[in-house]
């Protein structure tokens, strides 16, 4: 069911870790960002546009993550964009013939296994570098790009709505999620420079909508930024977080964000020196 959050924009919320779509209506059809994870679910979201008489014109894909990157044929075959770090991110994942076949089996385990269409998995067109807008007939959205997370993740800016696109950002269920496993020289400062990123911009949206999580209205944008620093910042300078988002306050269903958390603190330390210089 797509649930309207602001005008012309309206959100899709998948029963897998409360991953969010988002479409924007414009002139001509919808811009559909992260169109969701399970193949029954993008079918539906497809029915639904369809019944409203809208069909998806543009695509993006804020990161290269595989939960970013589906796709499903009733959705139509639009231009699907997403930053130029992020497509060489993905033309290197895809150049391994067994990209899919690992994504298959990391899902194995999980609740939605053979429920994830890879078959259009990838498909994006890399916008040419600093690229400022989406380039569609609609609303302007502002492209706010940054290197937290994933090499070139970005935010949106729905500029006329009010709206951010903080992608997987600013979610009031999951902690800020480092680069550590990539090439980043410093994953924590690259965090940091995203939100302040994020706060400039802050005062132009009324409303949040992370990759993962509830929409935030009125005042959470500001709230969000900064509870995500305060944990960026604990995380950086070795100290528990006093963070809602994990430990005994964690929302029912989520506690294994604890287990995230610890798992960032180690591979923080591991390549941080016992003098805490950079390794």
């Amino acid at each position: 069911m797509l649930t309207r959050v602001a005008d012309g924009v309206l959100v899709h919320e998948s029963e897998f870790l409360k991953s969010n779509a988002i479409a924007v209506q414009g002139r001509a059809g919808v811009l559909l960002i992260d169109p969701g994870v399970q193949d029954h679910e993008m079918a539906c979201l497809a029915a639904d546009l369809a019944t409203s008489g809208q069909t998806v014109v543009a695509g993006f894909s804020t990161h290269p993550h595989w939960d970013h990157l589906l796709w499903h044929a009733q959705l139509g075959a639009p231009p699907r964009y997403c930053t130029a770090s992020c497509a060489d991110s993905v033309r290197e994942e895809l150049s391994d013939p067994d990209a899919k076949v690992n994504i298959t089996a990391h899902l194995a385990e999980t609740e939605i296994a053979g429920q994830v269409p890879l078959d259009l998995y990838g498909l994006v067109t890399a916008l040419p570098a600093e690229t400022a807008r989406i380039p569609w007939d609609g609303p302007q959205v502002r492209i706010i790009e940054h290197q937290a997370h994933a090499p070139g993740h970005a935010a949106l800016l729905i500029e006329e709505r009010g709206v951010l696109v903080a992608g997987d950002m600013l979610s009031d269920v999951l902690i800020p999620m480092l680069d550590l496993h990539g090439a980043a020289a410093d994953p924590v400062e690259d965090y940091l420079a995203a939100l302040r990123l994020l706060e400039d911009v802050a005062g132009d949206a009324d409303v949040v909508v992370p990759g993962h999580g509830s929409v935030g209205g009125a005042g959470q944008v500001r709230a969000r930024i900064e509870l995500d620093r305060a944990y960026v910042l604990a995380l950086r300078d070795g100290r528990v977080p006093d963070d809602p988002r994990i430990g005994p306050s964690a929302k029912p269903g989520w506690e294994w964000v604890s287990d995230v958390h610890n798992g960032q603190v180690h591979r923080l330390a591991a390549r941080t020196g016992r003098d805490g210089t950079r390794g």
